[in-house]
């Protein structure tokens, strides 16, 4: 008898790999999960191949959760293979959902990224300087290796994704709550992001002791202080992104004493988070003439890093021009 329950797919793209632990932080429920699905497909846990899901007819699978940006062919060929063969596609984490930190790339392009990784290193040692190569032939055999995109992309920028599950990763919460909803048929309206629609400022457990005005006179990184752990962090100096990022988290970083980095993305109503992120903080700077403000924003080290850590690709921005890289 064929198994009736609903198929599930999870699949890593261009990751580290924290979203599939996010799968298994799911704890004991994991094996709720287990027993209420059937896993046709999760290739970094269990022994599944391309060729079983390219076996399963369009549609088979009830719903795939997809991990990573989109970095090179074989992302993309895996992203459309999946969406095919899915009744619902979901974006999960912040690399699927907005190209997450592997999307900072688009700072360089491709030749520059595979000089510096296999060639200019201080830890390689390449005097050929041999770069990888798509396809290879050596004394009667060949190997092709999947290409290397000059530009990562999103997962939307690729296929149609229905739903998204932000986080770096997401918490095991999203997703169950995720499995549930699918699992009895009340998932909201495609195209909606499975978060609360908030700032995360609203439940942060500090935002009794953020002020109705703030005032900053430079930005400080988490090193250079000691941090007070009831206080706001922006009251601090420190560059929280908690303002113009999605709660959902559960506060994990600001109950580490740590400020939020934005892996939630931004609300509904934001159309460019890092845009959003650096108006927003910039304005709460104490100084008025344009040298005192021009040097606290220079206390800021790396403002692309900062602001669109999880989301260039998404962003106005998206990629350095190409012809204008180093």
């Amino acid at each position: 008898m064929a198994d009736a329950r609903p198929k599930v797919a999870f699949y890593w793209c261009a990751a580290c790999g924290g979203c599939e632990e996010a799968v298994v932080d799911l704890g004991a429920k994991i094996l709720d999960v287990a027993a209420a699905v059937d896993i046709v497909f999760w290739p970094v846990a269990l022994d599944f191949k391309r060729k079983d899901v390219e076996a399963l007819p369009d549609g088979a699978i009830a719903a795939t959760f997809l991990n990573g940006a989109i970095r090179t062919t074989e992302h993309e060929e895996m992203a459309r293979l999946l969406r095919r063969k899915s009744q619902v596609l979901i974006a999960f984490g912040a690399c699927a959902a907005h190209g997450g930190i592997p999307g900072l790339a688009n700072l360089w392009d491709r030749r520059t990224i595979l000089q510096e990784v296999y060639c200019d290193s201080p830890s390689t040692t390449n005097e050929a300087g041999v770069l990888p190569e798509q396809h290879h032939a050596w004394d009667g055999r060949s190997v092709e290796l999947p290409g290397f995109y000059d530009t990562v992309r999103s997962l939307d920028q690729v296929v149609e994704v229905d739903y998204t599950i932000p986080g770096c990763p997401p918490t095991p919460e999203l997703l169950a709550d995720a499995v549930t909803a699918l699992l009895a048929g009340t998932l909201p309206p495609k195209g909606a992001v499975l978060a609360p629609d908030v700032a995360l400022c609203e439940s942060c457990p500090r935002k009794h002791s953020k002020p109705d005005q703030l005032s900053i006179p430079a930005f400080k990184r988490p090193h250079q202080v000691i941090i007070d752990e009831e206080q706001c962090l922006l009251t601090q100096g420190l560059l929280c992104m908690g303002p113009a990022t999605r709660g959902g988290c559960g506060s994990r970083c600001i109950t580490g004493n740590m400020p939020c980095t934005g892996c939630f993305g931004p609300t509904s109503r934001v159309r460019d988070g890092g845009a959003k992120a650096f108006s927003g903080l910039v304005s709460l700077v104490a100084a008025k003439d344009d040298e005192a403000v021009a040097k606290a924003i220079e206390s800021i080290p790396d403002p692309v890093g900062t602001f669109y850590r999880y989301s260039l690709p998404v962003s106005r921005l998206r990629r350095k021009r190409i012809d204008t890289v180093s």
